[in-house]
C-alpha cells in the first residue's frame, strides 16, 4: 500500500517539538509533504530560528515516525526557517495576543500551577539538590514540571541536572531546555562561557526574576520550583511580590545553629503573608557502614525545631515534610546531572525525597486564591 499525505500528516501529529512539547503539526511547523511513486517520502519542516539546538532530535523523530508507515521505502527530511511573520503567529498561538505588560502566568488567580519556593537560611544546606531531586522525582510520576534557578549568584541547577545547551528564543519569548522531563531556566544559561560572577543589584536582579516567570514559555505546568538563593534578600522579596501565592519549602539541617536561620528565612513568611508548605531536614544522619546505628554527624532535632518555632509564628501548623539521610551519591548525581532519585531510586535519600515529592504533589482543594464566576442575585 502507497502512503498517502493523510497517513504522513496522521505520523507527525505525534511528534512533538522538543522544547515546546506540543506537535509540530499543530503548530505549523510542517511545511511540506512529497510522496514518490516509489515509496520516498519527503518532509519539509520550519524551524522556530535558524541553528535550532533541536534541529538533529526533530529530524530523528520525523525520520522515525514516517519511517513506520507501511509502503515507506525511505525518509528525506529537509529543514527551512520560519519568518518574522510566522514566529509571531506561534508566539500568539503558545502565548496569547498579549499587551505591553507581560503577566506571569502562575500569578493569575485562574493558574492550576503549584508553585514552591525553595528557602534556606544559609548556604551549604543542600537546597539545590533537594530542589533537582524533588523536581525529577515529580517529573518521574507523571506531572508536568518546572524548575527556575532563582539563585542568580550561587546558581547550580543546570549543572545538577545535566543541562549544557543555551535556551532558544522565539521573538520575545524563551523556550527552556529540558532535562530528565523538567523544563529548567538559570541565568547560568545567559552567561558567556567560563565561570563569570554575576554582579547585579536589586533592580537588576528584580528585572531577570519577572523576564524567567513571564517571558519564559513554560507551558501548561502542573507544579514550578523556584530554588532561591539562601537568607531574606532581593529575590525573596520580589518573589513574595510577583508570586504572592507561592508556597514556601524551607530546607535546614540538624544542627541546631542552621536551624535558628533557617527559621528567619522562613518567618517571612508572615510579613509577606505567603503560605510555608513546611520544612525537609536534609544531612539527617549516616547510615553507619559496619553496623545499623545512624550517626547524627551534624547533630538531631533541627528541622523540628524550625517547623515548631514557624508555627508558633505563622499561626498555623507547619509540619516538617521529612529528613533526608545522607548519601554521597546524592552528591555526585548533582555533579553528574543525573538527580539520584533517578539513579538509585531505592536509596534511603531517594527513597525520603520521593516520599516528600508524593506528599507535596496532591494539589489542595481549597478556593483560596482562585476566581469564581459567580454573580449574586436578588432574593
Amino acid at each position: 500500500m502507497a502512503p498517502t499525505p493523510e497517513l504522513v500528516t496522521a505520523a507527525l501529529a505525534k511528534v512533538n517539538d522538543p522544547e515546546i512539547r506540543r506537535p509540530i503539526t499543530e503548530l505549523d511547523m510542517v511545511k511540506s509533504i512529497d510522496i514518490s511513486p516509489d515509496g520516498a517520502v519527503r518532509v519539509g519542516i520550519y524551524l522556530t530560528v535558524a541553528g535550532c539546538p533541536m534541529k538533529d532530535t526533530i529530524t530523528r523523530d520525523v525520520t522515525a515516525a514516517v519511517s513506520a508507515i507501511p509502503g515507506v521505502a525511505r525518509v528525506a527530511v529537509e529543514m527551512d526557517v520560519m519568518s518574522t511573520e510566522q514566529r509571531k503567529v506561534l508566539q500568539t498561538k503558545l502565548r496569547g495576543d498579549r499587551g505591553p505588560e507581560k503577566e506571569i502566568p502562575f500569578a493569575k488567580p485562574g493558574s492550576l500551577t503549584r508553585v514552591f519556593a525553595v528557602a534556606s537560611g544559609k548556604g551549604g544546606v543542600g537546597k539545590s539538590s533537594v530542589t533537582v531531586n524533588l523536581a525529577a522525582a515529580m517529573a518521574a510520576s507523571g506531572l508536568k514540571v518546572g524548575v527556575l534557578d532563582a539563585d542568580i549568584y550561587g546558581h547550580s541547577v543546570p549543572r545538577m541536572l545535566g543541562v549544557g545547551e543555551r535556551p532558544t528564543k522565539v521573538e520575545d519569548m524563551i523556550m527552556p531546555p529540558v532535562a530528565h522531563d523538567i523544563k529548567v531556566i538559570s541565568v547560568g544559561m545567559f552567561k558567556p562561557e567560563g565561570n563569570s560572577a554575576v554582579v547585579w543589584r536589586g533592580p537588576m536582579l528584580d528585572r531577570a526574576l519577572h523576564q524567567f516567570l513571564a517571558d519564559v514559555y513554560w507551558g501548561d505546568l502542573d507544579v514550578l520550583l523556584m530554588d532561591l538563593p539562601p537568607g531574606t534578600g532581593d529575590i525573596a522579596i520580589s518573589v513574595a511580590q510577583r508570586m504572592p501565592t507561592a508556597e514556601l519549602l524551607v530546607v535546614t539541617t540538624p544542627q541546631q545553629a542552621a536551624a535558628e536561620v533557617a527559621e528567619r528565612a522562613g518567618s517571612i513568611a508572615a510579613q509577606t503573608h505567603q503560605q510555608v508548605a513546611g520544612v525537609i531536614e536534609n544531612m539527617s544522619w549516616l547510615p553507619c557502614p559496619h553496623c545499623d546505628e545512624r550517626i547524627s554527624l551534624f547533630g538531631e532535632g533541627g528541622g523540628q525545631v524550625v517547623a515548631d518555632a514557624l508555627t508558633r509564628t505563622l499561626g498555623s501548623r507547619v509540619p516538617l515534610l521529612g529528613q533526608v539521610p545522607i548519601d554521597t551519591r546524592l552528591r555526585e548525581g548533582g555533579d553528574e546531572g543525573k538527580p539520584l532519585v533517578l539513579t538509585a531510586p531505592d536509596a534511603p535519600a531517594a527513597v525520603e525525597l520521593r516520599r516528600i515529592a508524593a506528599g507535596l504533589s496532591k494539589r489542595s482543594n481549597s478556593l483560596k486564591g482562585r476566581k469564581l464566576d459567580l454573580t449574586p442575585t436578588s432574593r
